[in-house]
């Protein structure tokens, strides 16, 4: 049985007051208590660091030049290589960090460089290929006429490689931030911050920072060159040093921050407000995700996995370079809907690979083990890692999945005997808790193929037959590593605030909005919400730049407490409404800004039923509803406040249900209140639906499926139903979460004659839904008083009972932190 998460809160510490007001210089307009207990928490205590912090303008940067005599050897043979008109080849990698690193230096180097001329570049195919360098590569870069390759997020473990191209007349400078070997490549130069103290405020930079400190160095060495700005790259950098998940510390901190100010530019400069080079592939991309580029949550969910899924799904992500640097607007425009429409795909695989890896899961005893490794052969390989990731996540388990069925699988028939031994199974390992997954990796490198990758994250080829022994000798590990123990290996809910409902919205949003960008070391904040519950629940399928259902989804819902009379509108993204439980839950949240809805709103992280007390008191509760049905309670309007008062007749006990629950979780004593409805001749409120259609196609407005309700006095199932006979009848309806918009097609299309068959028809079950309704509403009406106390008594039992169970088995795994995937 699955190990029930477990829930880390932070205690409720309060900073001293001088410590809140150095914060609220940085925001005077704002309290910045909750700011501040996080900074606080974070051990950023000391007032005078909070300058670099939390303003990039205030933080001096490190100089290219402190990776020491390896920085000045690249620089000495990119010097030569000018001098001598030789051609130079980048060498990137396929993921976002490499993708936008490769541009970096083509766009750098392109300054000192001629572009295709002198200089060009290479992705590895990730279904064909493997991260680093390969003999195959070089070759082809050989018969081009390369006399230098610069690496970019890799060739840091290519020893044989790097050998391989210097018998072929080609040396190598090697730009990377992997872990490095023992021992050191023949490279010219290796310029990786991993040979620097870990204290260094260059340690942690990704693969494309490190690509923008050595073009950086350039420019310092050849200052009267450049045409085009430094800062210029800024956007680059950002994107790929977020979307790689590295800790945004020092330099990295500084470069993510001014990388954001510039990604802003994109959009704004394309309505017209300012006047910049900007790059029409990223503000191309930024529309189709709907985002406005001036969150880390911008790349973290829309452009980073939108890179990323170029590669995962066609394997050659190389035009992801030009996309990313050229001026070409309508070759952008292709290349954008290229991206977009394989970030689909890629929804959907993972979602399917994660359905057959959760049907195996439930076939093993995890209790026996401290290491989840799977094998199927039609994985697709490019989305392996980001369920390994979900996996680990959701099991608190280093997970390792692995695939037979991609290209690349069989070793050359001279390396072994039978085809059996030659077979390689690849795939990605995703660590959990703080478990360097890629030293335990590392130590059985005699029994891989191939590996490579962080501590928390590695690729890796192994042979079929080794996979047994290799999961054996890692599992031994694990159990001998010191300090581990069960607690280690169950799934764990951090939160680091306790907030309230009320709290929530714009004020608490740009709080917490002082410490972005957020990443690993400055996570992001999580919020811890208890007693609250959920109202308005539902989900949909996502659908991809075409109209076309993805399998991926989502539930919206408005979240409630206490302290507030207004809910808070919320997504929990690849869940269904049916795990939203009932009643009183505990939840941790992150506060975000949706900029294409114009609304602030949370994504739900973690659920778990509340223990709260007078739960067993419910059904005194349900005996507390009043009926002012047929009389007036003669009351204050003081007095009136205190009750949740329904005044709309409801066509269904789920309505009703509903509605009671929401007032009575709140605590207030509850009215029914509403008269017998006088019906509308349903054909009349079909008229009214058509009516309000025309009149939206024709203003270009838009209403929300609630307004629509109301205006036509009707129920959610009836709507549905009418919005299906609109779409018969010549009217296109484009639905984003509750809003839609109506456009009518062809004018000759039969809903201009009310009385043809074809309307007739069409509209039979939307009169036929409406008088059902109609029928129901005078019951409801009419119901006793002791009818509906004892139905919503039972049903809330019922309901709290059924949801401890479910709990109980599902939920406990649903508590992971979004991956950068969503998306």
């Amino acid at each position: 049985m699955l190990e029930p998460p477990k829930w880390h809160v932070q205690p409720n510490v309060q900073p001293p007051e001088e410590f809140v007001q150095a914060v609220q210089c940085y925001a005077p307009e704002l309290p910045c208590q909750f700011a501040a207990q996080l900074l606080w928490q974070r051990n950023l205590q000391d007032s005078s660091l909070l300058a670099g912090f939390l303003d990039p303008q205030q933080y001096q940067p490190a100089s290219p030049f402190e990776f020491g005599s390896e920085m000045a050897q690249a620089m000495e043979r990119l010097q030569q290589a000018r001098t001598h008109r030789e051609k130079i080849a980048i060498w990137g990698d396929f993921d976002a960090d490499g993708i936008t690193a490769t541009a970096v230096l083509w766009e750098g180097l392109g300054q000192f460089f001629e572009q295709q001329q002198q200089l060009l570049y290479y992705i590895p195919n990730r279904l064909t290929e493997s991260h680093g360098l390969s003999c195959q590569g070089i070759d082809v870069l050989a018969q081009q006429g390369c006399r230098l390759i610069v690496t970019c997020d890799t060739g840091s473990t290519n020893l044989l490689e790097i050998e391989y191209a210097q018998q072929l007349g080609i040396e190598t400078i090697v730009t990377d931030h992997h872990t490095l070997p023992l021992e050191r490549p023949p490279a010219i130069a290796i310029v990786n911050p991993r040979y620097l103290p870990i204290t260094h405020p260059l340690f942690h930079l990704s693969g494309v920072a490190v690509a923008y400190k050595v073009v950086e160095a350039l420019y310092e060495t050849l200052p009267q060159i450049p045409q085009q700005p430094l800062e210029h790259l800024l956007d680059l950098v950002a994107i790929g040093l977020i979307a790689d998940l590295v800790e945004l510390k020092g330099d990295c901190r500084y470069l993510a921050q001014r990388g954001i100010e510039r990604l802003q530019l994109h959009l704004r400069q394309r309505s017209g407000a300012v006047t910049v080079a900007f790059r029409p592939g990223v503000a191309r991309l930024l529309e189709l995700c709907k985002r406005s580029g001036d969150r880390p949550t911008d790349i973290s969910f829309g452009l980073g996995p939108r890179i990323n899924a170029v590669s995962r799904i066609q394997g050659d992500a190389s035009f992801c370079v030009e996309l990313l640097s050229s001026q070409d607007r309508q070759r952008c425009e292709q290349l954008a809907l290229e991206t977009e429409l394989a970030n689909a795909r890629r929804k959907s695989l993972q979602r399917e690979v994660l359905q057959q890896v959760e049907e195996k899961l439930a076939l093993l005893d995890l209790s026996t083990t401290r290491l989840i490794v799977l094998m199927e052969t039609q994985w697709p390989v490019g989305v392996l890692g980001l369920v390994a990731g979900q996996v680990a996540q959701k099991y608190g388990r280093p997970t390792i999945l692995l695939s037979t069925g991609s290209p690349g699988t069989e070793l050359r028939p001279s390396t072994t005997a039978g085809k059996e031994d030659r077979l390689l199974a690849r795939g990605s390992a995703r660590s959990v808790n703080q478990i360097d997954l890629y030293q335990l990796v590392k130590d059985q490198a005699h029994l891989l193929h191939r590996f490579g990758g962080h501590p928390f994250a590695a690729g890796l080829s192994v042979l079929v037959a080794n996979i047994p022994l290799f999961a054996a000798a890692v599992e031994q590990r694990l159990q001998r590593l010191e300090g581990m123990n069960e607690t280690t290996f169950a799934a764990v809910v951090k939160a680091d605030l306790t907030v309230t409902v009320a709290d929530l919205g714009r004020e608490l949003f740009r709080e917490l909005k002082l410490l972005e960008p957020c990443g690993m070391g400055n996570p992001v904040p999580q919020l811890l919400i208890c007693n609250c519950w959920f109202v308005n629940v539902w989900n949909r399928n996502i659908k991809d730049s075409r109209g076309r259902k993805v399998q991926y989804i989502k539930t919206e819902f408005e979240l409630w407490d206490k302290s507030t009379k207004q809910g808070f509108p919320g997504i929990w993204w690849g869940h269904y409404r049916e795990e939203i439980p009932s009643g009183r839950c505990d939840v941790v949240v992150e506060l975000d800004f949706n900029a294409y809805e114009k609304r602030y709103e949370v994504r739900l992280q973690a659920v778990r039923l509340a223990v709260l007390e007078g739960q067993s008191d419910f059904g005194k509760l349900a005996l507390d509803i009043l009926d002012w049905r047929d009389e007036d309670p003669g009351l204050a309007t003081a007095e009136m406040e205190s009750f949740g008062v329904l005044r709309h007749c409801p066509g269904s006990w789920d309505e009703l249900l509903s509605e009671l629950r929401q007032a009575l979780l709140m605590g207030q004593r509850v009215a029914i209140a509403y008269s017998p409805p006088t019906p509308i001749p349903p054909a009349t409120v079909w008229q009214q639906l058509v009516g309000l259609a025309k009149y939206l196609s024709r203003t270009g407005r838009s209403a929300t499926q609630l307004q629509l309700r109301q205006k036509l006095g009707i129920g959610d199932r009836v709507l549905q139903i009418g919005l299906q006979s609109l779409g018969q009848v010549g009217f296109a309806i484009a639905a984003e979460a509750e809003t839609l918009q109506f456009s009518r097609l062809d004018a000759t299309q039969p809903w201009a004659r009310g009385n043809a068959p074809e309307v007739v028809a069409a509209i039979s079950p939307f009169i036929a839904a409406v008088r059902e309704e109609q029928f129901r509403q005078q019951y409801f009406s009419q119901v006793p008083l002791a009818t509906i106390q004892h139905r919503v008594s039972q049903s809330y039992q019922f309901s709290l009972e059924m949801q401890s169970i479910k709990l109980a088995e599902h939920l406990p795994g649903q508590t992971f932190s979004n991956p950068k995937s969503p998306i």
